[in-house]
């Protein structure tokens, strides 16, 4: 009798034990699985059909997570791609500040860290099609979208309201309307420019200064209606922001057709190379500039060019309250110790000036700090370098120049950048490259032509832009286009600078820092044999231009024809068709084993998204 009390006694226990880790399992579950919800839920939402389509003539079908099979050279090619949760329609992978959190990611927020690149291992790769928001409609065209956008493919009204007195953006109707104000220019950046160039006696008034100032590195740019304006004055700036609590203001310069950046000041090199701006601006942009020993100063004065400035915009520079003037006295003595001078000083702005040369540098006192940067540091090295606070001094050679020998805008765009020589390039070679491209980029209009009008392509990317030839090409076009080089080849950025371009540099085994839906146009020559060779997967790159290009956009592939035969075993399941492919038999200027092959993302709206805009 005891003993069965006993064990009656046990089995309770054990049934009691056993629930109490059923609970606590239970709980776990529903903690992490909040957490990776966003991840599982955007692939059991890829059983959602692409049920409508508003380009071509596909009936509607299923697309499901089961993946049909067949055999092509040991390929598996997939019939169709999973949808992504609607929730993901603006996702951007190595800026997705859940997989911070999922990853549980030590960053220094202090220091901006979660606003830097961190993208996802394979294994947490979203490998669906991002849809785009309920009601996407193919954007308006440039000129006009500079002044107004659709509001459905931004669904995103806040800073609307946020910044209504200062003049930001305004929802009417379907629409929003971009005024051309700012924090610091609410009567329009026209006139916030004009005042800048007259500040620097521009004749004019116009800041390009004859040709002499064509790059400008907009910080904190808002919805960069200062670089917006800055065009008509044949001026190009990269307006840069983080995707932080105002995120959309980079996706909304992006839809307006203005070139724009995913970045941050934080604890890592801007991926620009040294002297590639005339002029740094910042409006209120929120920065602490004194930071770890004025690092993040440190970081624009390696960035401009020779005798270049910063426009500063901001209460330091005017206000009278104790802190304000604290600030200013010890940024002042900041930017004196790094040999930079005030060139202007009037309302609310005030402008400084970088040296032209070393004299100022090696005339400091021994001691003064930031110190020169070593011999050995590479100031056009950026893909995931660190800053450091330190002062990038001139080379001899540049030292005697007393400036960047460049020539005024638009002969620069063909004149030999002084630069070629740290490549080994001759002018002979820049100028065989620059007509090269003109002919092939000549012969992309022409298969193009049937499917564009002049306002179809604004937003371009050149994928490898190698010296910038491609984009020098489409300078008669009304188109920017930022050119890309990858991180592991020739760092030939700095020559596209110098030329009066502007771009960027990414390894295409990661996502770009762009929003969805953000190109017209993607030229990719040889990058898919690029990323072979790195072992990456050319999947995983497809997605990936999927993600990047508008609806309606279109992808020129120049590569080898096995690659482009692979790609076209991927149309169907990435709603993409063909559009044109040329090959050696056809065209002379390819080699023996290129091809040439352009296709069109088709427009297509999820069942929901059809719903929802009804």
């Amino acid at each position: 009798m005891t003993r069965g009390r006993s064990d009656g006694t046990q089995k309770k226990r054990l049934i009691a034990t056993i629930c109490v880790v059923a609970i606590f399992l239970g709980f776990l579950y529903a903690y992490y699985g909040s957490i990776f919800g966003n991840q599982d839920s955007a692939l059991q939402h890829g059983s959602k059909s692409l049920s409508h389509y508003l380009m071509g003539n596909e009936d509607s079908e299923e697309s499901s997570t089961t993946t049909e099979q067949e055999d092509a050279d040991d390929d598996v090619i997939p019939k169709s791609y999973p949808v992504c949760d609607d929730r993901h329609s603006e996702l951007i992978p190595c800026l997705d500040r859940h997989l911070i959190y999922q990853m549980r990611l030590k960053l220094d927020l202090s220091l901006m860290e979660h606003y830097e690149r961190h993208c996802p291992p394979p294994e947490r790769r979203f490998n669906c099609l991002i849809p785009p928001p309920a009601g996407y409609k193919v954007p308006i065209k440039w000129p006009k979208s500079r002044d107004e956008v659709w509001k459905a493919n931004i669904p995103h009204t806040h800073l609307a309201h946020e910044k209504s007195d200062q003049n930001w953006m305004v929802v009417k109707g379907e629409k929003i309307v971009f005024p051309g104000g700012g924090t610091h220019f609410h009567y329009g950046a026209d006139k916030y420019i004009a005042s800048i160039a007259n500040m620097l006696n521009f004749s004019n008034d116009n800041l390009n200064n004859e040709g002499r100032l064509r790059t400008v590195l907009d910080v904190g740019c808002g919805v960069a209606s200062f670089g917006g304006y800055l065009l008509s004055s044949n001026i190009i700036a990269m307006s840069l922001a983080p995707n932080d609590v105002h995120q959309n203001q980079i996706q909304f310069a992006l839809e307006r057709g203005i070139p724009a950046y995913l970045g941050v000041l934080g604890t890592k090199r801007l991926p620009y190379p040294s002297r590639s701006f005339e002029l740094a601006h910042c409006s209120r942009c929120r920065i602490d500039w004194l930071q770890r020993d004025g690092i993040l100063l440190l970081e624009l004065d390696r960035l401009l060019r020779p005798g270049g400035y910063f426009a500063y915009s901001s209460p330091e520079a005017y206000a009278q309250d104790e802190e304000d003037l604290r600030i200013w006295r010890e940024m002042s003595d900041l930017v004196g110790r790094m040999c930079w001078r005030i060139a202007a000083k009037r309302n609310q702005t005030v402008i400084w000036q970088k040296p032209l040369t070393n004299d100022c540098y090696l005339q400091r006192e021994p001691g003064t700090r930031p110190p020169l940067c070593r011999s050995d540091d590479d100031p056009d090295a950026v893909w995931g370098v660190q800053m450091e606070a330190c002062i990038t001094p001139y080379s001899d050679h540049d030292h005697k120049a007393k400036g960047s020998g460049l020539a005024p805008w638009p002969a620069r765009l063909t004149s030999p950048p002084p630069r070629l020589q740290d490549f080994g390039y001759s002018n002979e070679m820049f100028e065989k490259d620059t007509e090269i491209w003109r002919r092939r980029v000549e012969s992309y209009w022409n298969l193009l032509s049937p499917k564009i009008e002049a306002d179809t392509i604004r937003n371009v990317m050149d994928m490898k832009a190698n010296m910038g030839s491609f984009g020098a090409a489409l300078k008669d076009k009304d188109v920017w286009v930022m050119n890309v080089v990858p991180e592991d080849g020739p760092n030939t950025l700095k020559l596209i600078y110098d030329r009066g371009l502007i771009g960027t540099t990414n390894n295409w085994c990661e996502a770009f820092s762009t929003y969805p839906r953000t190109y017209d146009l993607l030229h990719a020559w040889t990058v898919f044999s690029d990323i072979e060779k790195k072992e990456c997967s050319s999947e995983d790159l497809l997605l990936e231009m999927d993600r990047m290009l508008r609806p309606t956009g279109f992808i020129i592939i120049r590569d080898k024809q096995s690659v482009v035969d692979l790609i076209k075993k991927y149309l169907p399941a990435l709603h993409w068709e063909a559009v044109a492919t040329v090959d050696a038999s056809s065209d002379s200027e390819l080699d023996g084993d290129e091809a040439i092959f352009i296709v069109q993302k088709k427009l297509w709206l999820t069942s929901e998204s059809v719903r929802d805009s009804e």
